[in-house]
């Protein structure tokens, strides 16, 4: 979980910059050959054991920043190999979206029992008489586990009375709600991309920064460029995301630094997102489905789909609040270009698909943008104040944290059929919302709003934020403060709903 600023933090955060900086600058694109020494300066490593490694691994995140594919280390291919035809202002991307650049990899130890240091040769030696397999010996008075025997079971891990036997998992593959990282002939870690949702908890939990999800800055930076409107739309979790200087009152401001013609906030989404999964429960729950599961979180409703296809349909058909914001865009600018700038990582793969392509160009995140305005050198202390993004309800601004969602559905439904009672249950992580459905297809939650979020914590804990989870929280429960309004039903959004029963007609269609 990203907790503190790291150094991986820093390497991530000056090649975003640079990627943004080479779009803005044009001219020969080429020179991104020259970024690696720009970024790692010197003769002296300062992360690794070699500088040409540090060099190395920085081209590959360049090129995965631009969207470009990882080179194949088998092969020579210049760095700037693609990245002509990628200097577009279209989305751009070679699938898969979330990468182990595999020289980066420590080859972590995956699933280990061992006995450290701090085994005192004690004369119980309990581990040993509570082992099963006959794994622990004795050798010169302390305690050895013969890995060949050993089942992994943590027996001994859990008797000794000194914590000196630990058991060592991979880190990426431990935050991994869905089982996708194994290991590959060389022991390195490698993704299943079929079981793979895109959250990007792998990304954040690699202690070594050798996992890293395809960016879409350099084509984003282009069609800011050209001469088509480019509009934002803010996911409710910036609240803070970029320091104390940038308040709300300044980030319109800010992104027209940058070259946008305004923002939006996808509160105002949620909001429409929240009126439509009310509905849906309401008409749906119990006489037609045994429960509803709410829809906003793509990580959630992939991972749903996957390992549990027989309740796809108890999934809400509502839009979420990303694409909903980017078809009201759409429709009083309807030439423009949305980007969608959040927290999270799976978004982008949300944004690919050919139902909603059209309604979201691109697609960044918090850490991204926050490149961009150091590329750019915008001063947030010099950014004039005015009018904060005030359109959403406090409910809506609430989907950004865990039990947000659901909150809002129920307040929605009180306020439309007041008698009417809705249980709740909720998961946060992939592998709790697993349990969750695990539990409902056993019968335990009929009659259930279920609401699920691919990140702990929900989307203040997304991969792409810049903030530690409870701030971020903190921060977004102050929004909700702050919003002129409470419930959802007060958006004088909702007349629009009408002309997107169709759309979710349609997908209902597609879904039996």
């Amino acid at each position: 979980m990203k907790t503190e600023y790291t150094n991986i933090n820093e390497i991530r955060r000056k090649v975003f910059a640079e990627v943004a900086r080479l779009a803005y600058e044009g001219g020969d694109y080429s020179r991104i050959v020259d970024l690696p020494y720009k970024i790692i300066p010197g003769e002296v490593a300062s992360y690794r054991d070699s500088i040409f490694l540090e060099r190395a691994i920085v081209g590959e995140r360049l090129r995965l920043t631009i969207g470009l594919p990882l080179r194949d280390m088998t092969e020579h291919a210049s760095l700037s190999t693609g990245i002509e035809e990628s200097a577009i202002a279209e989305k751009y991307y070679d699938p898969p979206l979330i990468n182990i650049i595999k020289f980066a990899c420590h080859s972590c130890p995956d699933n280990e029992i061992r006995i450290t240091d701090a085994c005192q040769g004690c004369l119980a030696h309990p581990c040993k008489e509570v082992c099963p397999k006959g794994a622990i010996d004795i050798v010169n008075g302390r305690s050895v586990i013969d890995e060949s025997k050993c089942i992994k079971c943590g027996k001994c891990l859990n008797t000794c009375p000194y914590k000196a036997i630990v058991k060592l998992e991979r880190p990426c593959a431990k935050a991994c709600g869905m089982n996708a990282i194994k290991s590959d002939e060389l022991g390195r870690a490698e993704i299943d991309h079929d079981k793979c949702v895109s959250c990007g908890q792998c990304l954040v939990n690699c202690p070594f920064g050798a996992i890293a999800d395809k960016g879409q800055i350099f084509q984003t930076v282009m069609a800011l460029k050209s001469e088509i409107p480019v509009y934002a739309a803010i996911a409710p979790a910036f609240v803070g995301q970029f320091g104390p200087k940038l308040t709300p009152e300044k980030l319109r401001g800010a992104l027209q630094e940058l070259g946008f013609e305004d923002v939006v906030e996808v509160a105002v989404g949620a909001d429409l997102c929240t009126i439509e999964e009310a509905k849906d429960f309401m008409e749906e729950v119990p006489e037609k489905q045994p429960f509803m599961a709410t829809s906003c979180c793509p990580a959630w409703s992939v991972m749903a789909k996957k390992l549990f296809p027989e309740f796809a349909s108890y999934i809400s058909m509502a839009l979420t609040p990303m694409v909903l914001t980017g078809r009201l865009i759409k429709k009083e600018h309807p030439d423009c270009k949305v980007v969608f700038i959040g927290p999270c990582a799976a978004k982008k793969l949300e944004a690919s698909r050919k139902t909603i392509r059209s309604d979201v160009d691109f697609v960044l995140t918090f850490e991204e943008l926050m490149a961009m305005f150091e590329a750019k050198g915008v001063d947030f202390a010099e950014l004039t104040e005015e009018s904060p993004l005030d359109e959403s309800s406090a409910d809506g601004r609430g989907f950004a944290v865990s039990g947000g969602v659901a909150n809002a559905v129920v307040n929605c439904i009180k306020e439309l059929e007041p008698d009417r009672e809705v249980k709740v249950a909720s998961a946060e992580g992939l592998a709790d919302c697993k349990k969750l459905l695990t539990m409902a297809k056993a019968g335990k939650y009929d009659g259930y709003l279920l609401e699920g979020m691919g990140c702990p914590g929900g989307c203040v804990a997304g991969a792409g934020n810049l903030q530690p989870v409870k701030k971020s929280a903190a921060n977004v429960k102050l929004c909700m403060q702050k919003a002129t309004h409470t419930g959802s039903l007060s958006s004088e959004y909702k007349e629009h709903l009408s002309s997107l029963e169709e759309e979710k007609n349609k997908r209902k269609q597609e879904m039996e």
